[in-house]
């Protein structure tokens, strides 16, 4: 259980360091690269960026989630 834990938090920790990096920042982002420059007249934010928004925060609940159960399995002294 701890393995599979820890195979997941590292997954997401990279997926975490990939989806921040495709941001668009202050001078525009790679998710330029992937239509992100395309805008809609709707709230002023792109589907593409909504989209990415969208996977960030779900990646970013799996890791926390991760680093919390993990932190309970090894504090009770769960191992395997």
């Amino acid at each position: 259980m701890i393995i599979t834990i820890s195979i997941v938090l590292i997954i997401t920790s990279a997926l975490m360091v990939l989806l921040v990096l495709l941001h668009k920042g202050k001078g525009g982002g790679l998710s330029d690269l992937f239509g992100g420059g395309i805008s809609s007249s709707l709230g002023g934010s792109s589907v593409v960026e909504r989209n990415l928004d969208r996977f960030t925060i779900g990646a970013g609940v799996i890791w926390f989630a991760s680093i919390i159960a993990l932190g309970l399995l090894l504090k009770h002294g769960h191992h395997g």
